[in-house]
């Protein structure tokens, strides 16, 4: 009789185990992505800090092909001066173009980083930031998400289905709350 007691407890233990581990199983945590600049720039997109932002872009992006198109046209002279057999012309136009193409990197180089300064001031006004992230706040515990990353930021996500991106419905959000 007693063994029976045993066996018994021992295989309701097994059956409870087997039949608890599926409930446990089910409480999977659900992570969702957000990519953080399109967001600012969808929200900021009418103001006059952005409308800046990208005639600024486009004046350097404009004094980039203005200069790469002066050291194309300094390499047809030059090759044209070469087959000429104008060595002396040949390799003046040469330092030239050294000279133009060295300047024409650090501009880029600098303007690059200046125009990625104002973005990143652009996107870190303080008032707006807390608006995105109570309304981040509010879609991850709404919908049960554990974690919400920053696609932009985060260099360990090697891959996401695009389900948990939850980017259009945070701008779609929060251009609502403004219109109220």
């Amino acid at each position: 009789m007693m063994k029976r007691g045993v066996t018994g407890l021992i295989i309701t233990g097994i059956f409870g185990l087997f039949c608890g581990a599926p409930l446990g199983a089910q409480q999977l945590t659900r992570f969702a992505v957000v990519d953080l600049p399109k967001v600012y720039m969808a929200f900021f997109w009418e103001s006059r800090a952005v409308r800046e932002f990208e005639e600024r872009s486009a004046r350097v992006q404009a004094e980039i092909d203005r200069m790469t198109a002066e050291i194309q046209a300094l390499k047809i002279r030059q090759a044209d001066a070469v087959l000429k057999g104008e060595e002396e012309q040949g390799l003046r136009l040469e330092n030239e173009i050294y000279r133009k193409s060295e300047f024409l990197k650090e501009y880029y180089r600098l303007k690059t980083a200046e125009l990625e300064e104002q973005k990143k001031k652009l996107t870190q006004s303080d008032s707006f930031r807390e608006q995105v992230f109570d309304e981040i706040r509010y879609i991850a515990e709404s919908e049960g998400y554990s974690m919400v990353l920053n696609l932009k930021d985060n260099n360990g996500i090697l891959w996401y289905s695009p389900t948990v991106d939850i980017t259009d419905k945070l701008i779609q959000n929060l251009q609502d709350k403004t219109k109220r």
